[in-house]
């Protein structure tokens, strides 16, 4: 790992220049192009083979690097895009430069000893992340091992998170006075009220471990004209896939009550991408956790997590960890201006440089250990959804 650390050092004053420049450049998702190019020019410079605007992504792209010798297919996974208002309060930048700095030191292994190395830009992980449409799209269908690590204020295990399903519910009824004709009209706002309501009554029946959550993000012009129209987003959130279509069919239900009582009608649809549970290979995750430990980082047990991943949607088609690597030495909450800042921090060098030499080990040790990576794919194939 020596070797691996070295590397990570040499390059480490232009990975910090390119997370400060995010940090000073923050862009939402799908809107990430001076991000994106940044490290596109920075992954030209090393020579990696580079694919532009994947699947009409215009902020995306897929970097590779093939040996001449066989091998496994090993990806990495960057992030860039930033949150409204705070910028990087998730630490994206130093996050994708994390990503990028261990594509850079396993590129010179895979030059030596064969494989193939791709690393993938994903914009848009806040909102409808892109690595849902590579994973629809088969871009990890060749991938051997999946990795992609993000920031926290200390180190912890690779987890699990809900898979989400975004659902948007519109109601039609029909308009009229409503003081002097009330009678003439059909309330399409009282629909989606009974809509929550039934929700609520639901919730005392799911499994604690899901999630239903909404708003109102139309409901009416003015208090005296009944509502022709209302429209409420909701996201149902569970642990597994199975159990997503089971209580997501419950909750349709229940706005098909709401349009049944008023006499509205509804349709439904989703309205972001749809985010996988993500399953850790705990085969790998181990793995690399004893890698950091090697090196002197203590690694704390995955947090209870409520939220979802589109790396979770990766999850589901090739052996994927997701781990967190520490920042700061006190608790620091995400999406935060204070989080934000932390990323610069010499801690926050610190941690990138002993993630890139762990992931960049991890991945060595996959080519390198039939043992190991028949363990992982055992794993795989066996996982629950």
């Amino acid at each position: 790992m020596q070797t691996f650390k070295e590397r990570a050092l040499e390059l480490l004053p232009e990975l910090k220049e390119l997370s400060q420049y995010i940090y000073d450049n923050p862009e939402l998702g799908y809107e990430e192009f001076l991000s994106s190019k940044a490290h596109i020019d920075m992954l030209e410079k090393y020579g990696f083979e580079m694919e532009l605007s994947p699947l009409d992504m215009e902020t995306a792209y897929v970097a590779r690097y093939r040996g001449d010798k066989p091998g496994i297919t090993m990806a990495y996974l960057a992030e860039y895009d930033a949150l409204p208002g705070i910028g990087h309060g998730c630490g994206h930048n130093i996050l994708g430069a994390t990503a990028l700095g261990a594509a850079l030191v396993l590129k010179d292994y895979v030059k030596e000893k064969g494989g193939t190395l791709v690393l993938f830009g994903t914009p848009a992980e806040e909102t409808s992340g892109a690595k849902v449409a590579f994973a629809d799209h088969g871009y990890f269908k060749d991938v051997d091992v999946a990795i992609c690590p993000h920031p926290s204020d200390y180190y912890f295990s690779s987890g699990k998170s809900l898979a989400l399903a975004p659902i948007e519910f519109t109601f039609k009824g029909k308009t009229a006075h409503a003081a002097s004709e009330p009678q003439a009209g059909i309330n399409a706002l009282d629909a989606l009220l009974l809509t929550f309501n039934n929700v609520n009554a639901l919730r005392e029946h799911i499994l604690p471990s899901a999630r239903v959550h909404g708003i109102v993000k139309e409901g009416g012009l003015a208090a005296n004209i009944v509502p022709e129209k209302s429209v409420g987003e909701f996201y149902v959130r569970t642990m597994t896939l199975d159990y997503m279509e089971e209580l997501l069919e419950k909750v349709i239900n229940c706005a098909k009550a709401g349009a049944l009582a008023t006499g509205c009608t509804m349709e439904y649809r989703d309205y972001e991408a749809r985010y996988h549970n993500m399953v850790t290979n705990q085969t790998l995750s181990d793995h690399y956790d004893g890698l950091l430990e090697e090196m002197g980082v203590e690694v704390t047990p995955p947090r209870e997590s409520f939220g979802s991943l589109d790396m979770g949607n990766v999850s589901q088609v090739c052996p994927s960890i997701n781990p967190y690597f520490g920042i700061s030495d006190h608790p620091i909450p995400g999406h935060t201006v204070e989080f934000r800042d932390a990323t610069l921090t010499d801690l926050a060098m610190e941690g990138m440089i002993n993630t890139i030499v762990a992931m960049v080990k991890a991945m060595v040790d996959c080519n390198e250990d039939p043992a190991l990576l028949a363990a992982v794919k055992e794993e795989f194939e066996n996982r629950k959804r």
